[in-house]
Order: structure tokens, then sequence, then C-alpha cells
């Protein structure tokens, strides 16, 4: 299976937790927003919005009611609303005082750790089942029949826990190509958020070698996948997709957290292991000056030309040029 890295961009959006389900503007942060210009993971240019932006947790997106909005103080241009339920979206699109544009839906894709394990395999896809129990075993004969993956909670652990993971992180595609591995600065947050214990870290060894991670710090009783990596010579043993098998089977057995989210974005990795999903959006909403009209254009200018890009491509049988020009 394909390893994933979380949308990292704004990370610091995963550090809001108020205590409540719905988001009010004491959880919006007024800073530099950096607007992408991004085919394939590689930025082509970028505009930089002074403007109020919060990251929606999962517990806000299951809410019922839209997120209160602040004050647009002078100085900011208006807001960035990421993973929000496409349910709100219509209430805001709606305010006039506001330039809307809808920059990315995808499906937030989640696990209830509640289930249980059974309960929640048998919930996946016939042929997803199928494969991930395929793909275990023929891991586990590998490694003898017994697979070893290790859970890492304490701050003394999770010392122990990043060196291996930032190694693996280090000779990844994500971090050659993308640029998205795990930050080589991260054991201090990690340390502390140990000694809270509000994170897990797993590693995947085989053969007395660590060849896979996965990295999930914690929103109160949500877990967020943000870092999984795989040492790419292992690919035929799928490490990354047993990794996240294992480490969801060890969680529902732990039972500390409820829920297992895989926060913005899409994919097939994702959507394979969710037991749930809400269909979100990415919103700006701008004042409706001169000069936001001329940044929303040229936003969605490039956003029809990747597009049509894509279109073409599909169209001419050249799918093998398709990842180069998403967006």
């Amino acid at each position: 299976m394909t390893p994933h890295a979380a949308d990292h961009s704004n990370r610091g959006a995963h550090c809001l937790w108020q205590g409540t389900n719905v988001a009010d503007a004491r959880q919006f942060r007024l800073a530099d927003v950096t607007i992408g210009f991004d085919i394939a993971g590689r930025r082509l240019a970028r505009i930089l919005l002074p403007l109020w932006w919060h990251s929606m947790t999962l517990a806000e997106a299951m809410d019922d009611h839209s997120p209160r909005l602040p004050p647009l103080v002078e100085g900011a241009y208006g807001y960035k609303l990421r993973a929000l339920p496409a349910q709100h979206a219509a209430e805001l699109i709606a305010r006039k005082e506001f330039l809307p544009h809808l920059r990315q839906r995808y499906e937030r894709s989640f696990i209830d750790l509640a289930l249980g394990y059974e309960t929640w395999l048998a919930g996946l896809s016939g042929n997803t089942r199928q494969t991930l129990k395929r793909k275990h075993r023929k891991l586990a004969q590998h490694c003898g029949g017994q697979i070893d993956v290790r859970v890492y909670r304490s701050p003394a652990e999770m010392a122990a826990f990043f060196p291996h993971a930032r190694a693996i992180s280090a000779a990844s595609y994500q971090e050659r190509l993308l640029q998205s591995g795990l930050p080589e600065d991260s054991l201090p947050a990690m340390t502390e958020l140990a000694a809270r214990d509000m994170v897990r870290g797993f590693l995947l060894w085989i053969e007395d070698r660590p060849v896979a991670y996965l990295y999930a710090p914690a929103q109160g009783d949500t877990l967020l996948y943000s870092y999984l990596g795989y040492d790419e010579t292992q690919a035929d043993h799928s490490p990354g997709g047993v990794l996240q098998l294992e480490a969801v089977r060890l969680l529902m057995e732990e039972g500390r957290f409820r829920w297992f989210d895989f926060a913005e974005g899409g994919g097939q990795h994702k959507q394979s292991f969710a037991s749930g999903t809400i269909a979100s959006i990415d919103l700006l909403l701008l004042r409706p000056t001169l000069r936001n009209r001329a940044i929303l254009l040229s936003i969605a200018t490039f956003d029809r030309t990747v597009a049509l890009a894509r279109t073409m491509v599909d169209r001419l049988g050249l799918r093998g040029l398709r990842k180069f020009i998403r967006r």
C-alpha cells in the first residue's frame, strides 16, 4: 500500500482544542496564510494573505452548527476554513459581505475506535477486507508467523521512536519530492504530548529493523493521522498498510481514544480504513475588494487550468502523466 502523509500546511491548527464541539471566534487565529499554486506537490507560486483561519476538529465537524466567525478586524482580508462540513458551507457562502471561494472538496475519513476490531473490520468493503488480510498473512509468513509492531507512548518511548521514524521519513518519497516528511524538530513536541498521554507512535519491525512508522498526536479523545511512511525497499511486504491495520487493532484494544481522524484531504488509503466520512470543503471568505476579486480570479483560473489539463490527459489515455498535474 502506498505511504501517505497528511496535509501539513497550517499544521498549527491541529493544536486548537477548546473542549467544545462548536467552533467559535476564540479558536480562529489571525495570521499570514499561504495560498499555494501547487502541481504534484511542487509550489509554483504563492500568495500570503492575512486571514482569520481555523481547521475544524473532528468533534466540531460532527456538530450540527456552523462555526462562529470572529470580527473582521482592520488588516484582515477575510477567513479561511479547512475541513468545513459541506452542510455548513451554504450558510457562510450566502453571506453577502464576503467573496466566497471553494478551493477543494473531499471526504474526511475517520475510524470509530469504540466499534471493536472485528466489527470495524467487518464494516469495510469485502475487497478491502480481503486485501488487508492477505497482506497481513503474507507479512506474517515472511516474519516467521509473528508481526512485530511496537507502540510508543511515554516521553522516554517517544525519544526512542523519533530517530527511527525520522530515518524512515528522510528516505521516503514524501520528503524527497514533496518536502512533507516528519520534521527534524518534532521531538520536543512529541515529548511534551507524551507527558500528557496525548500521542501515540507505532513502528513496524522486520528482522529487528524498523521499516514503517505512524505518528499520531491527539486532540482530546481523538488521534490525528499526521505522518505515515515506510522503507521503500520493503514495499513488496506492504508495510504501510499492515502497520495501519495493526495500529487500529492495538488502539481498539487499549481503549484510551474514541476516534482516529484522518483529517483534511481525501485519498484511497484513508477511505479504505474509514468507518465513516464527512463531506468537507476548504473555504475562503474574503472582503469584496478589487484586490481580493483579482486574487480569487487568479486562483480560479489556475485551478481550472489544472483541471482541464487532467481532463485532456485522461482523454488522450496518458494516465501516467496525471500524477504530475494533480493539485
